[in-house]
């Protein structure tokens, strides 16, 4: 027998005798939190009072479940966008042991094979990459349960705070444990979900405007984080194919496993489950309603405002055969709005006005929605008011209470409840509706405001009242029972019956691009024809503006409050503008499907049409529509003392005073930008080489030349304004000879009209008639024109003004 050397036998001895004191250190799990206080539930935890650790109990190995990660605390400011009980990043998960670590694992739920076939599904695991999110150490163990410390997790910035504060340019921050910890009154655990919240301190230099703005202290800021582990609802729910007609959002994942000629891409519809108690009723009671639960924090009488108009579902649910489907009451004092269980609709304070949005906490497997959550601005309701009182001048004593435009902003607040909740149930927005009499709330609705004869601002129709058409049309797509029925051939029938009402439906990425060409997809619009209306949102500004005065503000209030009155009036039509520019080198298309129909493709805006556009569009140009007048440039003062200029002001050249060419500016420039859109360009030029009927980029450059440069411009305002449009349309054109955006046919005809007018200026300049001041204007612009024509650039001499901000409304 071989003896062992005495050194190696001492080492295995010590090594042994190491292996052993760590087994006998892993305690078991009653011993190790014997003095921990308890709470059972899907994963149960305990938390450790002494140390103020979190630990969690994983008896579920490599099963998966959801985590959603959310903000319960925000930090207030829409430009930073992080705000109140904002939803997070939503992951198919699950823990994998691995020696004495426990990994939780994000399950790559994109990419699929959907198949029996147990290899092929491996095949495709092993393809694309999964995540671990999280590493534990097991600090006590049973059998086949293992605890960890999910503490150090927890208080990580799973939201991406750091991250966002950076790429916001607010300065550099970064967690500090020392100011962090768990917070146990949110950290709770039921049967279906286990919800676990921490307090973090994010410690920074360099903190920006935003920052200082909303926080105690701008170099600590401290928010909320929440994560949710939640049971995976069962088998029975179906998903619903998605139809890009159809008005719904798509859940989407790629299929490796689709057949040979298929496509691989299966999109399914975001809903809630649903389902009748006896599907052979024409009307019945769901087997469970959807239920959402109000911030009780909101006031009244907006409290009252948002539940009435988020219950306005409720006759779309009875339209498609339910009966009490969809029910809005106020959260309980004892549930929390975080947890995975409560659909909430919260009312979200921030510094400024800004977004709304409805998010869910969809199942990424099925579509299926888990949890609504709404996240209403507190403020939008008082941008309404504002806009109100600047066109009504309601104040002729100073001190009434404009009870009919509180009335007006309140439908507002009905509406957006309505559209956000419409998110959450898997809508997206349709903002084609308002050419079919407001057929949705997913539209943007702008204010339909009129006056009467006796010269009163008529509100009454503001807004819209209650589900619109479409509306109804979207929740039978999306929620009907089709038990007992052929659901394929009914889907079809619904989006048959669309086209039969004239509904129409386009979405975000074709009404929101400034070159975008769909002639009834807009955002804060009204009326069938966008030219009109437009003439007619100026002829409402053209009369509020003349009544423009003291008896815009309450008795009380600064006279220099009247610069932030004026701004929503002044810039009251940009929206229509951005409507009927659309018309302007349109494109009138759907999201067609090849179908027994003839295809109605992609068809040019007729000519007509694109004329009238081109007309009301000029008219936004003229002078006389861009000029304040004097009563109300003699009578707003600068800021008072106490008070200063916010992003809602009027930004310009003149120091404290109000600058009468700021607004006249950047209305120009707007309608200029839409007007002279590079896409909106190129489009017209191929329209008129495809076909000589069709309005052509000739007319369009003509006919702004015409408007804007044969024209005097004396020594009054209005010359002065004329000056001002000369130059910005000049510098436009020579913006577009040297953008890569504009195809280089466009180029030359816009280089064509800057070397007719450096000619034309050039003589003009020279007559007797002209003024010195005109003179001197023409010599100096084409001295600019040629300096660009030389250099390939306008010279950087003038910046131009911003326009204030405008959406949301």
């Amino acid at each position: 027998m071989k003896k062992i050397p005495l050194i190696s036998y001492i080492l295995f001895t010590v090594l042994c005798s190491i292996i052993t004191q760590a087994h006998a250190a892993i305690k078991s799990i009653d011993e190790f939190t014997a003095q921990m206080n308890h709470f059972p539930g899907y994963f149960s935890f305990f938390y450790d009072t002494q140390n103020g650790k979190v630990y969690v109990k994983v008896d579920k190995l490599e099963q998966q479940f959801l985590l959603q990660q959310s903000l319960p605390y925000g930090i207030g400011s829409n430009d930073i966008g992080l705000d109140r009980g904002q939803l997070g990043n939503t992951h198919l998960v699950q823990f994998e042991r691995f020696g004495d670590k426990v990994m939780l694992r994000a399950v790559n739920t994109y990419y699929r094979a959907n198949t029996s076939n147990k290899a092929e599904q491996q095949s495709i695991k092993e393809a694309f990459a999964s995540s671990i999110l999280a590493g534990f150490k097991v600090v006590a163990q049973d059998k086949t349960t293992a605890l960890i410390d999910y503490t150090p997790y927890l208080l990580s910035d799973v939201h991406g705070v750091s991250r966002k504060l950076a790429a916001r340019k607010q300065g550099n921050f970064s967690l500090d444990e020392s100011r962090s910890a768990v917070y146990m009154g949110r950290s709770k655990a039921f049967v279906k979900n286990t919800e676990l919240e921490a307090v973090l301190t994010f410690k920074g230099t360099k903190p920006g405007e935003f920052v200082r703005q909303v926080s105690a202290d701008p170099y600590a800021l401290t928010v909320h984080m929440h994560h949710s582990l939640i049971k995976l609802p069962d088998d029975n729910y179906t998903p619903r194919k998605f139809n890009p007609q159809s008005g719904f959002w798509s859940i989407e994942h790629k299929d490796y496993a689709a057949a040979l000629g298929e496509s691989m891409f299966v999109r399914y519809i975001p809903r809630h489950r649903l389902a009748k108690k006896d599907p052979s009723l024409p009307i019945s009671e769901p087997v469970e309603p959807i239920i959402y639960y109000l911030d009780p924090g909101v006031p009244e009488p907006v409290k009252s405002a948002l539940l009435e108009g988020g219950k306005w579902w409720n006759d779309a649910f009875s339209a498609a055969g339910y009966k009490n489907a969809f029910i809005v009451k106020v959260l309980p004092s004892n549930a929390d709005p975080m947890d995975i269980r409560y659909n909430v609709i919260q009312w979200v304070h921030r510094a400024t006005r800004g977004w709304s949005y409805g998010s869910s906490v969809i199942d990424p497997r099925t579509g299926e929605i888990l949890k609504g959550h709404v996240t209403l601005g507190s403020l939008r309701i008082r941008q309404d008011i504002l806009i109100a009182e600047a066109l009504a001048a309601p104040y002729l004593k100073g001190n009434e209470v404009a009870k009919n435009l509180q009335a007006m902003a309140l439908d507002r607040i009905r509406q957006l409840s309505a559209h956000e909740i419409g998110h959450t149930l898997g809508i997206s927005h349709n903002f084609a509706a308002s050419v079919g009499d407001r057929a949705s709330v997913m539209d943007y609705p702008h204010p339909l405001l009129s006056f009467d004869e006796q010269g009163n601002l008529d509100v009454t129709r503001g807004y819209a009242k209650g589900m619109g058409a479409w509306d109804t049309q979207v929740i039978k797509y999306g929620y009907s029972d089709f038990t007992n029925q052929d659901e394929s051939a009914e889907l079809a029938a619904i989006l048959k019956e669309n086209k039969a009402k004239g509904l129409e439906f386009i979405s975000d990425s074709d009404a929101r691009a400034k070159g975008g060409a769909h002639p009834t997809a807009h955002l804060w619009d009204n009326g069938v024809n966008p030219s009109q209306e437009l003439l007619r949102v100026l002829s409402v500004r053209k009369k509020a503006l003349s009544q423009f005065g003291i008896n815009n503000i309450k008795t009380g209030d600064a006279l220099s409050q009247l610069e932030e009155k004026l701004v929503p009036l002044y810039l009251f039509h940009r929206y229509q503008i951005e409507a009927a520019v659309k018309l302007i080198a349109g494109v009138n298309y759907e999201y067609e499907l090849r179908n027994d129909a003839p295809a109605k493709g992609a068809q040019v805006v007729a000519k007509e049409q694109q004329q009238e556009a081109v007309n009301a569009i000029l008219a936004t140009l003229k002078p006389t529509n861009l000029l304040l007048p004097e009563s109300v440039l003699a009578l707003i003062p600068p800021k008072a003392y106490g008070e200063s200029k916010s992003r809602e002001s009027i930004a310009g050249r003149t120091g404290l005073t109000l600058d009468a060419m700021a607004l006249p500016e950047v209305a120009a420039q707007h309608s200029l930008s839409l007007l002279l859109n590079p896409q909106r360009l190129n489009r017209l030029a191929q329209q008129q080489a495809r076909n000589i009927q069709f309005y052509s980029l000739d007319e369009l450059l003509e006919q702004l030349y015409s408007q804007v440069f044969n024209v005097s411009a004396p020594n009054t305002m209005k010359g002065k304004i004329t000056q001002r449009v000369q130059f910005l349309t000049a510098k436009t054109m020579a913006d577009l000879v040297a953008s890569d955006k504009v195809s280089p046919e466009v180029q030359a005809q816009l280089r064509y009209y800057l070397v007719t007018l450096s000619e034309d200026f050039n003589q003009n300049s020279m007559l007797s008639h002209t003024s010195s001041g005109e003179s001197a204007f023409k010599q100096y612009l084409v001295e600019q024109i040629k300096l660009f024509l030389k250099e390939g650039k306008w010279p950087k001499n003038f910046t131009d003004l911003p326009i204030p901000p405008g959406s949301p409304i």
